[in-house]
């Protein structure tokens, strides 16, 4: 929410917290931007300014970028509108795009915030190999033709886990803000047999906080390993070097999708 509003949007009666899912490939972002420019929270303040009655300015747990999704991402505001919580989801569904959803409504403490609140988050990132792309999932998803080395990826993943310095992996034009992170766990799941690709690969990234591109960086340099550019020891080099300049370009942002918020 707008720094010059808090004041006023706490002195109302309700703090809202809302489970939100989206399809990204049609917005710039998350974050409010400047119309004509659409993101999410520009949509979600908009509906729900007419659901409660008085304007809304959401906080996010997570800024996801242009085209990135979310199945687990929270917002909330504060309201004086009196509608059910259980009644919400339904309501919104009726003045919502199809590509946004409200899965789930609750009456917060006033102190919760989506953003600060926030203890942990898990992103996943979606690639399918083969020779042919997938139709059915090409907006979610990362299509490579080339084989990928699944075993080498992993025992990179792993470099991950731990406290550390993810400078390597930061956005070249990241706000200032302290590059230490923790990932909990880093891991690759294979799935076969999907339909037009040899073989779907599930990167899962738990960690307590997340910098500007870092999980899309990640997987850059991931798949740089899977391919045979980089071995394991030079990702590992890589990343204690802290120098953005070394990594590898950028994932393609339709592969990621904000999972699951821990509170």
């Amino acid at each position: 929410m707008k720094t010059e509003n808090k004041e006023l949007m706490k002195s109302r009666l309700r703090n809202i917290a809302l489970q939100i899912a989206y399809d990204g490939t049609n917005y710039h972002g998350f974050q409010r931007q400047t119309p004509p420019t659409l993101a999410i929270q520009n949509v979600l303040e908009d509906k729900l300014t007419k659901i409660f009655g008085d304007s809304i300015e959401l906080a996010a747990a997570g800024r996801t970028d242009a085209g990135v999704h979310a199945i687990g991402q929270v917002v909330n505001f504060f309201t004086n509108g009196k509608i059910p919580v259980e009644k919400i989801p339904l309501a919104a569904s009726g003045v919502l795009p199809s590509d946004i959803i409200v899965l789930e409504a609750k009456e917060v403490d006033k102190n919760f915030s989506a953003r600060h609140s926030a203890k942990s988050k898990i992103y996943i990132y979606r690639i399918l190999t083969g020779a042919v792309s997938n139709p059915f999932v090409s907006r979610y998803a990362w299509h490579i033709r080339y084989p990928l080395n699944v075993e080498a990826m992993r025992a990179a993943l792993k470099i991950l886990i731990g406290t550390h310095d993810f400078s390597a992996f930061k956005a070249a034009n990241n706000v200032p803000m302290s590059p230490i992170r923790t990932m909990f766990n880093a891991e690759c799941e294979i799935k076969n047999n999907e339909l037009f690709c040899d073989k779907e690969l599930i990167i899962t990234f738990h960690a307590n906080g997340f910098l500007y591109h870092m999980a899309r960086n990640i997987v850059g340099s991931l798949v740089a390993v899977g391919r045979g550019k980089y071995s394991v020891d030079d990702f590992q080099k890589i990343f204690e070097s802290r120098d953005r300049n070394n990594a590898a370009p950028t994932a393609p942002p339709q592969g990621l999708c904000l999972y699951k918020v821990f509170y």
